[in-house]
């Protein structure tokens, strides 16, 4: 049974950081594309940087780019989104999702869906 679970949010000021943590099992992580997620209250899902091994790409979306990182701990089966230089337009709820085959980072290529964690930046 896949199974996804992730962390690590919370409240932070701008300029601050957090590390967001997706616990996967189930499966090995490495053989999937892994990505995360954001939803703003009122605003659609969005991709927000996406990795896949077997197909050797990794996409960080501008609004985000120079300041999130994504990792995998492999030993661990753990994805991570390190998440610096935190704005108040960072805030949502962050979602972690898998699938067998990488595409593009977009919500409909991703199968599996943890629950959330929500991430408030204040301003």
């Amino acid at each position: 049974q896949v199974q996804l679970v992730e962390s690590g949010g919370g409240l932070v000021q701008s300029g601050g950081s957090l590390r967001l943590s997706c616990a996967a099992s189930g499966f090995t992580l490495d053989y999937y594309a892994i990505g995360w997620f954001r939803q703003a209250p009122g605003k659609e899902r969005e991709g927000v940087a996406c990795d896949s091994i077997r197909s050797g790409s990794t996409y960080i979306d501008d609004s985000v780019k120079g300041r999130f990182t994504i990792a995998r701990d492999s030993a661990k089966n753990t994805v991570y989104l390190q998440m610096n230089s935190l704005k108040h337009e960072d805030t949502a709820v962050y979602y972690c999702a898998t699938g067998p085959t990488y595409v593009s980072c977009s919500v409909g290529n991703f199968r599996y869906w943890g629950q959330g964690t929500q991430v408030t930046v204040a301003s």
